[in-house]
């Protein structure tokens, strides 16, 4: 028994957030030796229990220090400490987890590599130096290997394989950075790489090392499968021309750049401009790709053409396994690491599915025996206004919840939308959202998103009794709903889910001036909605604007040919059609299309900001047809003029609701092409002044509604050069102005906002 009881307290104290498999334990443990505490600690499904014992002071510092020095993965959302009555017992233990109960705690992202770590594997000298395993509390694989919670060694991946003398010694020791790292290992006991063709076959010997062999291949011209920690990557050198193209070919993938890995920021700064915003986020444990501007003059490395072909911008991000480090390492050159799949279809994750679906694109493969659970494709991410914007949140930031500006009174599935797919679960006063699934368009797809709904649901203890979908009844995430059994659907308006994402992303439950200018959206008038001026909370909205609705000649053909688009806002435009490339470019396929949209025949009217961006882009003669969604947007906005432009004026029609006439824009980059004026200057003119429209709409919402906050959102504003020009007007004119950060506000955003829409009228 400890001596002097009467002058001591105990507590018990209760942690929620990310605190396991992070390390937490054992930092309590410390810090409880370091203050002379008695008591315990250990897991359970809704977090990590405490009980301390000792002086008020000691205790009141145990209970500070418990934020301001937990682990760098550990993330706290509560911390409550409740009195017990003193008990005297000496020493502070461990405790077993305790898997009893409903799942609650979090489950911690995937982490790179750590600096510990990292010298280990590349210069400890020690018995995991070359080891492509080496993980520890502070660092590896957590969401992609979990089955199950507790976030304990046998509901993971790791189960099989049984921890070596050396290995267990570590997992034991409450002192040591391994206590408890679920995938702990080295080469004795540990998962093994193995270079195999594409028919399973090994290719090297026991003695031979596989990341020597496949630098080799490499740096030869091989495309090479990669097994990493969410699925299998495609890698080629990125400065061989003819690999990039044979992988490009071989992908199906005509446009669409593929992202770089290279070794460290350094070596990111000599193909892409690196600011420290951006190099912060290049090295945060979540390793996103970040989009970079291309390194023009005096490149380090000559990038194959075939890489991002006509980008202004790459794709860069960090290696964020050992495996990754070590063939960086050995190669010396930054390597193309694009998704291990078909256009269209999920990354491949098992090893015997990988091998069959790959064998066409892959010379042989990188691979190893410790089985993925969960399939996650890499995050993607870009630097605005000196913060990051999340365009794709995945590994390394899911399943970290966030938080919402209440409690729900019921859990809630958010289904999502059909393209940049992404499922939203939310119970209490946290949301998660799912990694990302992709477009719903296929069997592979949709099989995909229904297996992780389920195994979210099984990880999370969550039970929906309210889900959420979109409008739109051609949605595969709409039928996957209304085919739920048990459970009351609710539908929410595509926009007004995109202006909730945002407004949850910021904790904001009043009204305020949403614009969510997209692609395509249905609305509730069975039009196409996608450039929107809406008053709107949580709840509910009103439509209080929008841009001109034209007709999509060809329906979804319009989508793909931007020159519908663009032949359909220079109808609007009356009289004899001007005499541009274009035009004689389309002279023969015009006619009868222009007359079945007069007719309404298969042309839908469309209020679609991403469709102006389309009819721009073709008139400016940079793409007819796209080979990837958005593909002519991005076109627009690269080789726009740098620099303040006066923008085209355009008029804001005030009867009934508020008419932002894009037609004016058009005319203006007509005008200006039959002048000759510089393509890039056109594609400047036409950015500021939708900017200008949209702030000058805005002020008259406001004038009208008395509100002065504006939330942007919609994928039209992953468009830096918009959301810039857009933001200084509102700001200048006295607007408060929130964007999206931590949520994209694409797509894969809208089952955040179905889930907030969804709980606010559940209330």
């Amino acid at each position: 028994m400890i001596s002097d009881e009467t002058s001591h307290e105990r507590l018990s104290v209760r942690v929620a957030g990310i605190v396991q498999g992070v390390g937490f334990r054992p930092f309590v443990y410390t810090l409880a030796q370091r203050l002379h505490l008695h008591g315990h600690v250990g897991n359970d499904t809704e977090g990590v229990f405490i009980e301390a014992e000792g002086p008020r002071p000691a205790l009141d510092a145990f209970l500070s220090a418990l934020d301001l020095e937990r682990p760098p993965l550990a993330v706290i959302d509560s911390l409550t400490a409740l009195p017990l009555p003193v008990t005297g017992q000496p020493g502070f233990v461990i405790v077993a987890s305790d898997a009893s109960g409903p799942p609650a705690a979090q489950v911690s992202p995937d982490a790179a590599t750590c600096e510990a770590c990292l010298a280990e594997t590349t210069g400890g000298g020690g018995r995991r130096q070359g080891y492509a395993f080496t993980n520890c509390t502070h660092c590896g694989p957590r969401f992609t290997i979990v089955r199950d919670v507790p976030y304990d060694r046998p509901n993971t991946t790791m189960a099989a394989f049984t921890m070596c003398e050396d290995c267990a010694k570590e997992y034991a020791d409450p002192t040591d950075r391994r206590f408890h790292a679920q995938p702990v290992c080295c080469p004795a006991c540990g998962p093994r790489l193995r270079l195999v063709g594409m028919d399973g076959r090994a290719l090297l010997g026991d003695h031979t090392d596989p990341i020597a062999a496949t630098a080799r291949l490499l740096r030869s011209g091989a495309i090479v499968a990669v097994k990493g920690l969410g699925g299998y990557h495609l890698a080629v050198d990125a400065t061989h021309p003819e690999a990039a193209a044979r992988l490009r070919a071989g992908k199906h993938r005509e446009d669409k750049p593929f992202a770089l890995m290279v070794a460290d920021v350094a070596e990111a700064a000599g193909i892409a401009e690196v600011e420290p915003a951006a190099a912060r986020l290049l090295r945060h444990p979540a390793r996103p790709i970040v989009l970079l501007p291309r390194r023009e003059r005096h490149p380090a490395f000559r990038i194959a053409g075939a890489v991002a072909p006509g980008c202004r911008e790459l794709g860069v991000l960090l290696p964020y396994t050992p495996l990754h480090h070590l063939l960086l390492g050995t190669v010396g050159r930054p390597l193309v690491m694009t998704s291990g799949n078909l256009s269209d279809e999920p990354i491949a994750y098992r090893d015997d599915d990988a091998l069959a679906r790959l064998a066409g694109l892959a010379d042989v493969a990188l691979t190893h025996d410790r089985p993925i659970h969960m399939r996650t494709d890499d995050s993607v991410a870009r630097v605005v206004r000196g913060a990051p914007m999340l365009l794709r949140r995945s590994r390394g930031y899911v399943p970290r919840p966030l938080r919402l500006p209440w409690a729900l009174r019921r859990p809630v599935l958010g289904c999502g939308a059909a393209l940049k797919n992404t499922f939203c679960l939310a119970r209490g006063q946290y949301a998660t959202l799912s990694h990302h699934i992709g477009d719903l368009e296929n069997a592979r797809t949709h099989g995909s998103y229904a297996d992780g709904i389920a195994h979210l649901e099984r990880l999370l203890g969550i039970t929906p009794e309210l889900v959420a979908h979109d409008l739109h009844p051609d949605y595969l995430s709409t039928a996957y709903a209304l085919e739920r059994e048990g459970v009351q659907t609710v539908g929410v308006q595509h926009h007004h889910a995109h202006i909730a994402s945002c407004l949850a992303e910021h904790g904001v439950q009043q009204a305020v001036i949403g614009v969510a200018f997209d692609g395509l959206g249905y609305g509730d008038d069975g039009t196409l909605w996608g450039g929107e001026i809406l008053v709107a909370d949580l709840a509910a909205y009103a439509r209080v604007g929008h841009l001109e609705a034209v007709p999509m000649p060809g329906g979804a053909a319009a989508v793909r040919e931007p020159w519908r688009m663009a032949l359909s806002y220079l109808d609007r435009l009356g009289g004899d059609l001007p005499v541009l490339p274009l035009v004689a470019r389309q002279a023969q396929r015009w006619r009868p299309v222009r007359e079945a949209a007069r007719r309404g025949v298969n042309a839908p009217l469309t209020s679609s900001a991403g469709r102006l961006f389309d009819a721009v882009a073709a008139l400016l003669d940079l793409r007819d047809e796209v080979t990837y969604e958005g593909q002519a947007a991005v076109d627009l906005e690269q080789i726009a003029e740098r620099g303040d432009v006066t923008g085209y004026a355009a008029r804001v029609g005030e009867d009934p609701v508020l008419t932002l006439h894009g037609v004016d824009l058009v005319r203006s980059v007509v005008a200006d092409r039959l002048d000759g004026v510089p393509v890039p200057l056109v594609a400047a003119r036409f950015h500021a002044g939708l900017a200008d429209l949209v702030a000058g709409a805005c002020a008259l919402v406001r004038e009208r509604h008395g509100l002065d906050t504006v939330a942007l959102s919609g994928g039209v504003f992953q468009n830096t050069l918009l959301l810039n020009r857009t933001v200084d007007r509102l700001l200048a004119t006295g607007f408060r102005v929130l964007t999206h950060s931590q949520v994209p506000p694409n797509d894969g955003g809208i089952s955040l906002g179905q889930v907030t829409v969804a709980a606010a009228r559940d209330r």
